[in-house]
């Protein structure tokens, strides 16, 4: 058996998440099918990133295991004809032997895009409107305070599926692009909603709402109710996958989209 690459992008809009699930319109549900026409069998998918409903991806990656006989050029242009617009395989190659998309993976990474000051009706779908300035240095301190192996119990929703709340964060950062502050993370893994609690919370630092000290003890475990609101889905984009030999993980700034 062959194990298979896919480099996989979308546009989360419309979709409910990653996760296949019955009566939605799922990113896995669509690759699926489409795999499922191509192959003329049913393929099972491991994923880099299980992305919440809203969220999109430039840098997801899949793999599935299938018969050596499969002709990739073929599967490739096939799949371009029965992807929905939204979706698409940007890449498709053999991986090592043992590969799996989730288990392989080292590190995730996101960026979150912000328009502080006047609105943008033609960025609406792809940035969050903050009518008010931000403190950018509050919010990198902020940010740097999150770097290391940390409890982030207090950034997923109080009822979760997640056993263990311990993530280490390689890189956190805010950046200033044109008009724009866009948030990148780096992680070994993410709890759900976790990227958005940390921009909803940083938010309310950035303006002055709360102090930049709260972070040090959000990340010691405290409770959901401590940290901030759970920013909106749509600026969230996953930008990278990091596996062994790589050097980055992808892009997290100055290059998402």
């Amino acid at each position: 058996m062959r194990i298979i690459r896919l480099d996989v992008e979308y546009d989360g809009t419309h979709f409910s998440g990653w996760a296949e699930q019955p009566e939605r319109r799922t990113c896995e549900g669509e690759l699926r099918r489409a795999l499922g026409l191509v192959l003329r069998v049913p393929v099972d998918l491991c994923v880099a990133g299980r992305t919440d409903a809203g969220v999109h991806a430039s840098g997801q990656v899949a793999s599935f295991a299938v018969d050596s006989g499969v002709d990739l050029r073929r599967v490739a242009k096939s799949l371009a004809g029965v992807l929905p617009q939204d979706i698409a395989v940007r890449a498709i190659s053999d991986a090592p032997p043992g590969f799996d998309a989730r288990r392989s993976a080292l590190s995730r990474s996101y960026a979150y895009r912000v328009l502080a000051g006047p609105r943008s009706p033609l960025r609406r779908a792809r940035v969050l409107h903050h009518p008010q300035p931000l403190d950018l240095a509050a919010m990198n301190r902020a940010a740097s305070a999150c770097v290391g192996k940390h409890d982030f119990t207090a950034f997923t929703p109080t009822k979760t599926d997640h056993v263990f709340f311990n993530r280490t964060v390689f890189r956190c950062r805010w950046e200033q692009r044109g008009d724009e502050l866009v948030f990148g993370v780096e992680a070994d893994a993410f709890l759900r909603n976790m990227v958005r609690i940390l921009v909803g919370t940083m938010l309310e630092i950035g303006r002055g709402s709360r102090s930049v000290d709260d972070i040090a003890q959000l990340v010691r475990g405290a409770p959901r109710s401590a940290a901030g609101r759970t920013a909106p889905a749509h600026p969230l984009v996953l930008v990278g996958v990091r596996y062994p030999g790589a050097a980055t993980a992808g892009p997290i700034l100055g290059g998402a989209e």
